[in-house]
């Protein structure tokens, strides 16, 4: 009997297939390092990637890494890679300790020399001059020493609770002390209410502007808080711990009051990482580990300040130096006119932040003011401080409007936040949501109800970022300003599904998560992938942030195999393994860092020649696709249709200067132009499209 000729099909389970979602985001921030490493981008612009880096790095380990740790605790399956969590954990530690090598060695060769060259002088506590040295000492006496407490540790004083990235000295000292105790150790915690970055006078009248860290001046001066005791070390460390709240939705009556009684204990759940001075001892490492908890793959030994990410505040007291920070961007503005005049001419399409926020917020003041509309829905994940938006829902509410805000409370970090907001649009008589059991409400949604004529028109306004003014200018994002009336029916659809209790509803153009977003996703990746099989040119380019849904995964390996050209532009961790022979030779994926954090999130799909294009709310994860409310919205004006595409799509695979292609082996190359081949940046060309050309720097 003849073996059989025919090849074997891929097990498109097969965990070698699958990159591990955590490390992949792990490696996100070397990406962002690379920024800080990148001569051509302005010095302080430099200095701030290098912040963002470790303050990314810093919720890495609150959240994933925390995530990790639970998920073992718990005995969970492992994720498609196969790897156990304890192996994951090994190897985060490997990879976050080669990370924060390199994120202090470009500090302390690259960017510290750069800056006093400048001007700007970060200074060493070997470099502090003898005149500085005793206007720190005044300043620690004066400034810093009355609100110190530092806590002896002794039978009575056992280890006290460190909180959460709070910066710390560890003393040894030697001899007794007032009471006969004999000294041993002490915790010293830097004041929260004091700046990280101390800035001194010119002593000398050398010109330029000098800093220097807190915690050297702690180090420098800490034996004045121990009178008749010997100092015989002074070692910098700094505890992270999980910070991801955990609250059985079902368990309880009032998620709001659950929440508030979480955030008490946030800042001393249980630790993941320890940063600490090089110089610190063995036996004090050992110590610490003990009182935390944690093992010895835990340690990251620091050979500088611990707290490197509070440089960033010497970025915004640099203000005389506009060379070395970006060109300042004005967004576009639209002509002023009636909001509600302008949409019900024609769609309103924004891409932030070269197309200013303003609209959206004005299109809400307006209706809060309009005696012709009658009520407001809004979805608020993250609004931030003094919020613009959440004055004009208060003022509307107390104009006579039915106003209703979907508040999630879930929202990581800013729980606290969106809890004082509730609390103050309640209060005004804002009916306030707070989503639905087991699913945060992630969708960015806005629904006016105004009567014109004899009848009622919906506006809406949906979104793939947050309805935050701040972030508008930081984040790349679409807004879509609507009264399309299939549109607007499935928004208020969507709100009475989330605010009541319904069953499953059908929805004209809107893609919803949980319900309808992941097996529509599906069933137009094999739409593509029916189309190749037949011969016909097939096509999917999709923007996200990340990507690991199992499922969308293999659709998407399975439409790779049939021939369909896939183009993935994922910002942070993808788990698809690109490039793979008789798997994924067809799919391309690439992650842009540049100025701006690229946030939009956008489907196209070439449908035999009758293009779809979506915009969403949602990336392609586990969580968004079936465990969050997401919105995705169709582009129905073929003119923003191509816009979209054109700006967020085409532009983007053109770069080649701020892509970095996603290799078989998991390393990212990053692309620089080929002989003869002109620059292209993709965020530049769009900045260009503002007001003309502009410069890198």
């Amino acid at each position: 009997m003849k073996a059989s000729s025919r090849k074997v099909k891929p097990d498109l389970h097969d965990p070698a297939l699958y990159f591990n979602r955590e490390l992949s985001q792990l490696d996100f921030n070397f990406r962002v390092l690379a920024q800080a490493q990148d001569p051509s981008i302005p010095l302080l612009e430099r200095l701030r990637y290098l912040c963002i880096s470790c303050t990314n790095l810093d919720e890495f380990f609150e959240i994933r890494a925390g995530s990790l740790q639970h998920a073992e605790h718990l005995g969970l399956q492992p994720g498609p890679d196969g790897r156990s969590h304890a192996t994951v954990l090994q190897q985060i530690h490997e990879r976050a300790a080669e990370l924060v090598k390199a994120q202090y060695a470009n500090f302390d060769t690259e960017l510290r020399p750069a800056l006093h060259a400048e001007g700007i002088r970060l200074l060493q506590r070997t470099q502090w001059s003898p005149e500085q040295t005793e206007w720190l000492r005044k300043y620690f006496r004066e400034q810093i020493m009355p609100v110190l407490s530092p806590i002896a540790l002794d039978p009575s004083h056992p280890f006290p609770r460190i909180l959460n990235k709070a910066l710390n000295v560890v003393v040894v000292l030697r001899g007794r002390d007032a009471f006969g105790r004999q000294g041993h150790l002490a915790i010293v915690r830097a004041p929260r209410s004091l700046s990280r970055i101390i800035q001194i006078p010119d002593l000398a009248d050398e010109g330029g502007q000098s800093f220097v860290f807190l915690s050297s001046v702690l180090s420098e001066f800490v034996d004045e808080l121990f009178p008749g005791l010997k100092v015989k070390g002074a070692y910098q460390f700094r505890v992270t711990r999980n910070s991801e709240l955990i609250v059985d939705e079902e368990e309880v009556d009032n998620l709001a009051h659950a929440l508030r009684d979480e955030l008490i204990g946030r800042g001393y759940l249980k630790a993941v990482r320890l940063e600490l001075a090089e110089s610190c001892p063995p036996e004090i490492e050992r110590f610490l580990l003990q009182n935390f908890e944690l093992t010895e793959n835990a340690v990251y030994r620091i050979s500088g300040p611990v707290n490197l990410n509070r440089v960033v505040q010497v970025y915004d007291l640099i203000r005389d130096r506009p060379d070395l920070k970006f060109q300042p961007m004005i967004p576009r503005q639209m002509e002023e006119e009636s909001m509600f005049r302008r949409v019900a001419a024609g769609d309103v399409l924004l891409h932030h932040p070269f197309d200013a926020f303003t609209p959206v917020v004005d299109l809400i003041r307006e209706a809060a003011e309009d005696p012709d509309v009658l009520a407001i829905k809004q979805t608020l994940y993250r609004t931030g401080k003094d919020s613009t938006i959440v004055e004009h829902l208060i003022q509307a509410a107390r104009n006579g409007k039915d106003v209703t805000v979907v508040v999630e409370l879930r929202a990581r970090f800013d729980e606290e936040a969106n809890l004082g907001l509730a609390d103050r649009m309640q209060e005004a008589g804002v009916q306030v949501v707070y989503g639905v059991v087991g699913y945060k409400t992630h969708a960015k949604m806005l629904l006016i109800v105004r009567r014109e004529g004899k009848g009622l028109r919906r506006y809406v306004h949906l979104g793939t970022g947050n309805y935050h003014s701040s972030t508008a200018r930081l984040y790349t994002d679409f807004g879509l300003i609507t009264c399309n009336k299939d549109i607007g029916e499935d928004v208020s659809r969507t709100f009475q599904q989330i605010s009541g209790m319904a069953s499953a509803i059908k929805l004209k153009r809107l893609l919803l998560s949980p319900f309808t977003l992941h097996s529509g996703l599906l069933a137009r990746i094999e739409r593509e992938t029916e189309h190749a099989r037949k011969g016909k040119p097939a096509h999917v380019i999709a923007k996200m942030n990340a990507l690991n849904e199992p499922d969308v995964v293999r659709a998407l390996y399975t439409a790779s195999q049939a021939g369909v050209k896939i183009d993935l532009i994922v910002r942070g961790a993808c788990t698809l393994r690109p490039g793979v022979p008789g798997v994924s030779e067809n799919i391309r994926v690439r992650s842009i860092v540049g100025r701006f954090l690229e946030h939009h999130r956008v489907y196209w799909f070439a449908n035999d020649g009758d293009p779809e294009i979506f915009c969403s709310s949602a990336d392609w994860l586990e969580r968004n696709l079936l465990r969050r409310v997401e919105t995705c919205f169709p582009i129905l004006d073929p003119v923003l249709a191509k816009r979209v595409y054109d700006e967020a799509l085409a532009n983007y695979l053109e770069d080649n200067t701020q892509a970095w292609d996603l290799q078989e082996d998991g390393e990212y190359l990053h692309l620089q132009p080929t002989d003869g081949q002109a620059p292209h940046s993709a965020q530049l060309s769009l900045l260009e499209r503002i007001d003309g050309p502009v410069s890198v720097t």
